[in-house]
């Protein structure tokens, strides 16, 4: 078996896909995508797939080093995401020839259900108790919001009240049988996330994502070692040697992106690493069904697992939805706020090549927004 094409198609509302095909007509599907950044990763997995056409698909541990380390220059989002997402299309491959859900290519399940949690409300979310109930009434545990909207690098007192007047209101909705994780997306410097993590100690959340800046990981001890609250990071880090300082400083919850850290393969060492200083895994995933799916499969493999973020009426999610590219939504079906494991093979997901194809005709180009301060200096989106 051989591979003879690999394609990319951008899709609504910010998704890249690509699709490998082989000769004996097994065809594979991943997710490489930096969101606000496709075209460039659609770029590279150009490059990419001069390397792949014409090898043996199965040799997925063998093309992942070379993609990753036979080009000298490593790392950094762009390549990684584009091997992330070549890397699930050979996972997937290698099921649908073997068939075998990718799981069981990876030792076989430890669990026969995944807790997934819904997110509620944007950087400046109305009507938080409604959204939070609506997810109650569909049988979500958990839910994830973005702690605040833009901050500014020193905090008044009414900021931090709104913070966590935001937090306590949604804790009033879920009780204390539920979880509550809260995200501030990189936007506090390290005074401000001790301050903010000492006032939301009391809602005893789930865990308080990204209080810091990836490249402010050198101070995360220092953030840590303030808090009971637990930490979680890693949707910028793509590699287990730039998740090790994170678990030195006391992680507690680490959230490799399948679609950026490196795929399947790498995102799997990942959380063997995590294992060894006891940490949970828990995979970033605003994004698409693949990615989705992906990161279910190593979560169905993987003993030291938290929880798995999923898309499904997202903020971001404006001119298409999680199931809009699926033909068969059944592995996504949430019942209990939990994916139920199945034998599907590869991914387990099954593409709507069609519908693919037709949104790549009108590609999208979706940026993230720019803020800034009130003095028109950059603020941290």
């Amino acid at each position: 078996m051989k591979i003879t094409r690999v394609e990319t198609f951008l899709v609504p509302p910010r998704w890249l896909f690509c699709r490998v095909e082989t000769d004996d007509g097994v065809v594979g599907w991943g997710e490489p995508v930096v969101e606000g950044r496709a075209e460039v990763v659609r770029a590279a997995v150009d490059v990419l797939a001069e390397y792949l056409v014409g090898q043996d698909p199965l040799r997925v541990e063998d093309h992942w080093q070379v993609l990753t380390k036979g080009g000298f220059y490593r790392g950094g989002p762009v390549l990684s995401s584009a091997v992330a997402g070549l890397d699930q299309a050979l996972w997937d491959i290698a099921g649908k020839h073997y068939g075998a859900p990718v799981h069981a290519l990876l030792g076989g399940p430890v669990r026969d259900r995944i807790r997934v949690y819904a997110w509620v409300g944007g950087d400046d979310p109305g009507e938080l108790r409604e959204e939070i109930a609506r997810q109650v009434e569909a049988g979500f545990t958990a839910v994830k919001m973005n702690g605040s909207g833009r901050l500014p690098r020193a905090l008044t007192a009414a900021d931090l009240a709104a913070v966590v007047g935001r937090a306590e209101a949604a804790r009033s909705v879920l009780g204390p049988g539920r979880d509550l994780a809260i995200d501030l997306h990189g936007r506090a410097g390290v005074a401000t996330a001790r301050r903010v993590l000492a006032a939301l100690a009391d809602v005893h959340p789930m865990f308080v994502e990204e209080p810091l800046l990836p490249e402010h990981l050198h101070r995360l001890a220092d953030v840590t070692a303030s808090t009971t609250v637990p930490i979680a990071l890693g949707e910028r880090l793509y590699s287990r040697a730039e998740f090790l300082p994170a678990l030195n400083a006391g992680l507690a919850v680490a959230q490799p992106d399948l679609s950026h850290a490196g795929g399947v393969s790498e995102v799997r060492r990942i959380a063997v690493l995590a294992e060894t200083f006891d940490v949970q895994l828990a995979p970033h995933c605003p994004l698409g069904p693949i990615s989705l799916a992906a990161g279910l499969q190593v979560g169905f493999a993987t003993p030291n697992f938290l929880i798995q973020e999923q898309s499904a009426g997202i903020h971001y999610n404006t001119d298409a939805e999680l199931l809009d590219y699926v033909l068969d939504p059944a592995p996504f079906a949430f019942t209990g706020g939990h994916a139920h494991r199945t034998d599907l093979p590869g991914l387990g997901v099954e593409i709507d090549e069609r519908a693919v194809r037709r949104a790549d005709r009108a590609p999208h180009a979706w940026r993230n927004p720019v803020w800034r301060h009130d003095d028109g200096s950059l603020a941290e989106w």
